[in-house]
């Protein structure tokens, strides 16, 4: 008996010891923050936007391959880059072997749909001021759906996930079509458009001046663009429309000003990415895991630019540079866009506050190359070679809702009604009223004519390919050859592949998802 009153006696005491042990190895750590214990404050509420927000300057997107992959395709630019990541967006992707490049803004875009995610699905429960609640629930719906725009833009059928993932299986959210991931993009910038204020100047709260949060304006001018990109002119036409009827917006005096560090968030700017090169740490935040040695810098500037200032991954193509040439100014001069787009060779051309033609007498290659000046620092240093740029990358221009309206007028069978506000971005440019140099354009002669402008104005912002795309060209024998005879890089297009690969990563883990045609 005394053995096993011992033997009972050891047992108990190892189970009490075991129970207390496994207390101690199940506490909270109160310092570590959890899905539980985030998302119930105010302040909870604002740092989640702004993480969402965050996804816009990673290396996937805004700070490096977006306006890459936006620019390469189309005629207007042209890539000699040796690098496989370049050469993929370049040359309508080869192969689906490598998903460098196109891969990294997939899983860039997927990363800023999470986060908003978090945002929609935890905010409304957060008890905080309602106005303030509803701009934060209509900036994470614009960003939401200017991920999923870019998705759906690039990759075609793509997952549109609309919560955040709780269990496994949300990990595998099943292929959407186009038309379904059309809709959702509608959507999400029609539930941001009535969320949303006109500005930020007027309201009350910790967002309060808070220049470059997404507006009303933003949310109706991309809402506007996905409605034209999918053929719905009239529904279109009624974004932009109120749009110019507000007041809101107005071209900058300077054509430059939209393109610098020093001017921005001005007038004419709807919406643009916000960097800096004293916010932060230094490194760049190439994506995954922010740390907090990560700045809120742009690798674009050293990425496109000249060669011995930079990697020269992108250029413009000189048809583009052609282009400018075409029409004189009111004063018999060149476009002045020109000089705000496009490095080359001219009497006086500096860049980097060096002589053109000083930089590169010794080099007849590079004297008589051109390279890209937009979103370039060589205004502000005498050398490029830092990785980090500050200047915002302007992705909505008024510009761009003047012309946009444009072509609706002309689609809806109101080409006459189209000239003034076409003519109001040629006045800025200093060209002929277009009403007296080509009054009376058919409805097809206008579709050239907006072609050639919104070439001028937008050339190297990433326009074009989406232009070409969504008129057409790549169906049409002749404009195919046209843009073959522009930019060499049209020879390697195969049909289907005006859409990017879904990265082979995704079709080997996401259950049923097929990849795109022609790869």
């Amino acid at each position: 008996m005394k053995t096993n009153t011992k033997y009972f006696i050891w047992a108990f005491a190892a189970v009490v010891c075991l129970s207390a042990c496994t207390k101690k190895l199940d506490q909270v750590n109160p310092n570590q923050q959890t899905a539980a214990s985030f998302w119930k404050t105010q302040a909870d509420a604002i740092a989640g936007l702004n993480a969402a927000y965050g996804s816009l300057i990673i290396d996937g997107t805004y700070m490096r391959f977006t306006p890459a992959m936006l620019d390469i395709r189309g005629d207007d630019v042209r890539s000699n880059s040796p690098w496989t990541a370049f050469y993929n967006i370049g040359r309508f992707a080869l192969g689906t072997a490598d998903g460098a490049g196109y891969g990294w803004a997939y899983g860039a875009y997927y990363e800023g749909v999470a986060r908003a995610n978090q945002v929609l699905d935890n905010v409304p429960n957060i008890t905080m001021d309602a106005g303030l609640k509803s701009r934060i629930l209509g900036q994470a719906h614009f960003l939401r759906g200017l991920y999923f725009f870019h998705l759906v833009n690039f990759f075609g059928k793509v997952s549109l996930p609309t919560h955040y993932v709780k269990t496994s299986a949300d990990y595998f959210v099943k292929q959407s079509t186009e038309a379904e991931g059309w809709k959702q993009v509608e959507d999400d910038f029609t539930a941001a458009a009535a969320l949303l204020p006109a500005s930020y100047t007027s309201t009350n709260g910790p967002d309060a001046g808070q220049i470059g949060r997404a507006t009303k304006g933003a949310a109706m001018a991309f809402l506007g663009k996905a409605l034209l990109f999918n053929k719905d002119f009239a529904g279109a036409a009624t974004q932009f429309k109120a749009i110019i009827d507000a007041n809101v917006y107005s071209l900058v005096a300077n054509y430059k000003d939209n393109f610098t560090e020093a001017n921005e968030n001005n007038s004419e700017s709807i919406f643009e990415v916000q960097f800096s090169r004293d916010a932060g740490g230094t490194d760049l935040g190439w994506g995954g895991a922010p740390v907090s040695t990560w700045g809120r810098t742009s690798a674009r500037a050293i990425t496109f630019a000249p060669r011995s200032f930079g990697w020269t991954d992108v250029q413009p193509t000189f048809s583009a540079l052609n282009e400018y040439m075409i029409e004189k100014t009111v004063d018999g001069n060149v476009d002045p866009r020109v000089d705000a787009t496009i490095y080359y060779n001219k009497p006086g051309e500096t860049l980097y506050g060096q002589s053109f033609f000083e930089r590169y007498k010794n080099n007849p290659a590079d004297l008589n190359d051109i390279f890209c000046r937009k979103y370039e620092n060589g205004d502000t240093r005498a050398d490029e070679f830092d990785w980090r740029s500050g200047i915002n990358e302007r992705i909505m221009r008024y510009a761009d809702v003047l012309l946009m309206y444009a072509e609706c007028l002309n689609e809806t069978g109101q080409t006459a009604q189209a000239y003034p506000y076409i003519q109001m971005v040629r006045t800025r440019a200093k060209l002929p009223d277009l009403a007296t140099t080509k009054p009376g354009m058919t409805q097809a002669q206008m579709r050239d004519q907006l072609a050639h402008e919104r070439l001028l104005e937008f050339c190297l912002e990433g326009h074009r390919f989406d232009d070409i795309r969504r008129w057409g060209w790549l169906q049409d024998p002749a404009k195919l050859a046209l843009l073959k005879s522009r930019d060499a890089e049209f020879n390697t297009y195969q049909a289907g592949r005006e859409y990017f690969p879904i990265p082979q990563s995704e079709i080997d883990n996401n259950p049923g998802f097929k990849q795109n045609a022609t790869y």
